[in-house]
């Protein structure tokens, strides 16, 4: 089975597919988006990772083993499996042929329409008209092919379904209203299954579909826009004045000339989407500065030994203030059945919640054996309150789970800290044996 890890920027559907896939076959797959694993425009520049993934983009996959990959379609046909990939040679090739259709017939279309209402495009009517029916030829494909099937290729969702259906989420997300999808129940009815699986609900969350067409924004198209410098203003005088300041900047200016330019990132389309998006406000820039540095803590937990060095670190240095510890525990054991599946809850979670980690860290752990087993975790939060309310991003798993803030004074919190950060230990609270651990860092 597969293992290794995935480098992307956040919310990237190009990543999706291959997360997805990887829910399904049970790879072991950690994901790298943000700081300080991975910093898009800075790790994937590095001599280190160009030296893996010489074109620099993302989403690229390093396995344990150290075997590498870039192309999003070849990252998640590996870690896929077969029935995933197609169990015979015809079901094999038909996965493949929609994988394709997706790239070549979807994506030019959908970009060409759905970027202008992201302003990183311009606007222009006549390729948006064009892109319109082109969209509406895709539709007629593939809901002509779906009127009797349930999946693109076979009886159960494969990696046709999965290309497919993310190629079409911003579609759905931005601008298929009601109206404009309408004659396509097939796909409707397909997408809408797909999206509402479990491994694909582990990734993507709850999608909500366009209710409102969406237009060009022509303000955020020009504030997306790099700004130019206004000129300088002449200065009056003879007509010898000033001469030699004048021969100076020409010398400053060609100096500047012959500096390259630093290169922008190349951003696919999707990169470019996620760069547009309006930045959201900090949920902790109410909160002062904090002497605790939380990274320098993850980075002891992830490199030096834990009882040793990491928790040492950890309690000599927390800022009692200005960080708060919690307890949780997922709410419905008895639904509970495969701890395989049950990992994927945590791993899901994790993934949601990405934008929180550079001001949190976690310790989840399974406890149990199939259909008899328990999620709790410790969770240490910038600030004193719940971190989860603080942000709607964050608010799709929390309810899941029961909350309890931790005395930081107290013996149980110093135990349970202890044992959950090191995974061993009595956990006498719980009342079942470790099965595995997931860190949130």
């Amino acid at each position: 089975m597969a293992a290794g890890t995935l480098y992307t920027y956040a919310e990237n559907w190009r990543a999706y597919k291959a997360q997805i896939a990887a829910q399904y076959s049970g790879a072991r797959l950690k994901v790298a988006s943000s700081p300080p694993a991975f910093t898009f425009g800075q790790t994937n520049r590095s001599p280190a990772f160009l030296n893996n993934f010489p074109l620099g983009k993302v989403p690229a996959y390093q396995g344990d083993d150290g075997f590498c990959l870039f192309e999003s379609n070849a990252i998640a046909h590996y870690l896929s499996n077969d029935a995933l990939r197609g169990s015979t040679p015809q079901a094999s090739a038909q996965v493949l042929q929609w994988v394709s259709f997706a790239d070549s017939e979807i994506i030019p279309p959908a970009s060409a329409w759905v970027f202008p209402t992201l302003g990183i495009m311009q606007f222009n009517k006549q390729a948006t008209e064009q892109a319109k029916e082109e969209v509406k030829r895709v539709l007629t494909v593939l809901n002509q092919h779906l009127n009797t099937r349930t999946f693109l290729v076979g009886e159960r969702v494969s990696l046709a379904d999965i290309a497919v259906a993310c190629s079409l989420l911003w579609l759905y997300k931005q601008v298929l209203e009601p109206a404009f999808r309408q004659p396509y129940p097939n796909v409707n009815r397909w997408f809408v299954t797909c999206i509402n699986q479990p491994q694909f609900k582990a990734i993507l969350g709850e999608v909500k579909l366009c209710e409102k067409m969406a237009q060009f924004d022509a303000k955020k198209f020009a504030e997306s826009q790099p700004k130019k410098e206004a000129p300088a203003k002449k200065e009056k005088g003879g007509k010898d004045a000033g001469k030699p300041q004048q021969q100076q900047e020409k010398k400053e200016k060609k100096k500047e000339e012959k500096k390259p330019a630093p290169a922008a990132e190349e951003m696919d389309e999707c990169e470019a989407a996620l760069a547009s998006e309006p930045k959201t406000k900090d949920p902790f820039a109410h909160l002062p500065k904090s002497s605790f540095i939380l990274d320098e803590f993850k980075r002891k937990y992830s490199n030096e030994d834990t009882l040793s060095v990491a928790l040492p670190y950890f309690w000599e240095n927390l800022d009692r203030e200005g960080y708060s510890i919690w307890y949780g525990e997922y709410r419905f054991p008895d639904e509970l059945a495969m701890t395989f599946m049950s990992c994927n809850l945590i791993t899901g979670m994790f993934q949601r919640l990405d934008k929180l980690r550079k001001n949190a860290f976690a310790s989840v752990i399974l406890f149990g054996t199939n259909n008899a087993s328990s999620i709790s975790g410790i969770w240490v939060f910038r600030g004193q309150e719940l971190a989860f309310p603080l942000s709607e991003d964050w608010q799709i798993d929390y309810e899941s789970y029961n909350w309890r803030k931790l005395d930081v004074e107290s013996e149980e919190c110093k135990t349970m800290v202890k044992e959950y950060f090191a995974w061993e230990g009595e956990f006498k609270h719980v009342g079942k044996p470790f099965n595995q651990g997931k860190i949130f860092k």
